[in-house]
């Protein structure tokens, strides 16, 4: 008998960051919920979404929509990609829905207007304030930070690293099957607190991208496939 796999919510889930990751999840096999704050956001990403997929040939795949409250409570692991402006709010009002749950959190520390300049918050990391208001119960894991929403868009595989985040080994290994279910190769990277270094390092390639004319991304060299 096959693996049941889990249903993963986005929240804040209707740009392309968000339904980036959607499109390649749903492809890998996943149920997807894509959450907003309104209901018709939600359902006018999902509807977007397939007529995508479907000029792509990609068929029989269900992208359900939800407000993000409700998302969070029929999902069984959430991933959170809302601007860091939103995070505490967001945070606050599914909090309860996610007690014993794996939250991803995408969020990055960006100050506009000085988005290339790295100004990380008093605690440390956008990772590190989710844990902290969402308190033990709640696994929070940081990851994709990294990852230009451009090439989630794409339809074939990146050769991008994503550093995976959190105090919990299993949920961190959990999370980085969700890495490679979206084409990536994910790295255990430590606790919550390192996180930091991936949100800084976000701002430095913003600088880099606009330098550049590019879409950069992180590779972690040295390491062999066997070695993970």
């Amino acid at each position: 008998m096959s693996e049941k796999l889990p249903v993963i919510a986005i929240l804040g889930g209707t740009g392309d960051l968000g339904t980036g990751l959607a499109r390649r999840w749903a492809q890998a096999g996943y149920q997807v919920i894509i959450g907003s704050r309104t209901a018709e956001k939600a359902k006018a990403a999902a509807d977007d979404l397939a007529v995508v997929m479907n000029d792509r040939g990609i068929e029989g795949v269900d992208v359900l929509a939800m407000e993000n409250l409700a998302a969070a409570n029929t999902a069984d692991i959430c991933t959170m990609t809302v601007p860091f402006a939103h995070q505490a709010d967001t945070l606050e009002l599914v909090k309860g829905a996610l007690d014993g749950k794996i939250l991803i959190d995408v969020t990055v520390p960006l100050v506009p207007p000085k988005v290339a300049r790295v100004q990380l918050p008093e605690q440390g990391s956008a990772g590190a304030i989710a844990q902290e208001i969402l308190g033990d119960n709640v696994r929070v894991v940081s990851a994709f930070q990294n990852v230009a929403a451009h090439h989630l868009q794409e339809g074939h595989g990146l050769e991008c690293d994503v550093i995976v985040c959190g105090n919990k080994k299993d949920a961190r290994t959990e999370v980085i099957k969700l890495v490679e279910a979206a084409g990536m190769r994910g790295l255990h990277g430590g606790s919550i607190a390192n996180s930091a270094a991936a949100d800084a390092l976000t701002s430095v390639l913003i600088f880099i991208n606009k330098q550049y004319k590019c879409h950069a991304g992180i590779r972690i060299t040295g390491l062999e496939t066997d070695e993970l």
